[in-house]
């Protein structure tokens, strides 16, 4: 008895906290299926029908297929970039004892430090430099840039877990230093490469400013989130049309994060990384 009421206020606060998730994503799907009136009327309330013309209508105005394609292919090709370069990066510093590799490690944790808007000229200046300007090319280099960090971070606290001996022994199977990696780290680390890959997926589908900068608003390669705020008007927004719009864009959203929770959950549960 004493236990639960310890965890009482624990258990409020997870309500509450829910609440302010739920509700905020309930009327935002009852919202794509309802005009202005009725979201304006009675924002809370079911809608009256099942229609998908809203999601139609923003489907074609936003051009939104040539949209979540781009930003598939920028999100996907980064993803694997990041991983490319911060799996090896990690399992060298992992490896290294003494104060370099303690040294490289504070080095990418510096990352963290630098504000997101603050690079934004910096980069403007290096895409045009680079002739990669109005390109899905250069986000793609660009954004592992920015996951490095973190990536690197995490992946590094998870190498540190796994015993040397486990090394060695696929050193005298006579395993080289890629075979290491590849089939004694790599498999290891898949609750913390699997968090990586969600978050960063979460943080290169959601990116906004960086797409509308350096690719622009070409319906050709423009990303999702750039396109979205095309369904916004001065004159009037169909908000029906825009929560629908919204809505499609957080499908890929879910569909990852529902094969990558478990991943992730383990990682944490675990307690495995120590930041």
């Amino acid at each position: 008895m004493k236990f639960g009421r310890s965890w009482l206020p624990a258990h409020i606060f997870a309500w509450l906290y829910m609440v302010l998730l739920v509700v905020p994503l309930y009327y935002l799907l009852v919202s794509a299926f309802k005009t202005n009136d009725q979201i304006f009327g009675s924002p809370f309330s079911l809608p009256t029908s099942l229609s998908t013309t809203n999601f139609t209508e923003s489907f074609s105005s936003a051009h939104l297929g040539p949209a979540v394609l781009n930003s598939m292919l920028v999100t996907v090709l980064a993803l694997v970039l990041t991983l490319a370069l911060a799996i090896p990066a990690a399992f060298a510093i992992a490896r290294t004892e003494g104060r370099v590799g303690a040294l490289v490690e504070r080095v990418f944790s510096l990352g963290f430090l630098i504000p997101t808007f603050a690079a934004l000229f910096p980069t403007f200046l290096l895409a045009a430099a680079t002739g990669l300007f109005h390109t899905r090319a250069f986000m793609v280099l660009f954004l592992p840039a920015t996951a490095m960090p973190l990536s690197v971070v995490i992946l590094v606290q998870f190498m540190r877990t796994i015993p040397r001996e486990m090394e060695e022994a696929a050193r005298m199977d006579g395993a080289s230093t890629f075979a290491v990696l590849r089939h004694v780290y790599t498999p290891m680390c898949m609750p913390g490469i699997a968090t990586i890959l969600l978050l960063n997926f979460l943080t290169f589908w959601n990116e906004y400013l960086y797409s509308l900068v350096i690719i622009g608003p070409d319906p050709e390669q423009r990303t999702v989130q750039v396109a979205l705020p095309t369904l916004k008007s001065l004159t009037g927004t169909d908000y029906g049309i825009l929560t629908a719009g919204t809505v499609l864009t957080l499908v890929p959203v879910w569909a990852v994060y529902t094969v990558l929770q478990k991943r992730m959950q383990q990682a944490l549960v675990s307690g495995a990384v120590k930041m």
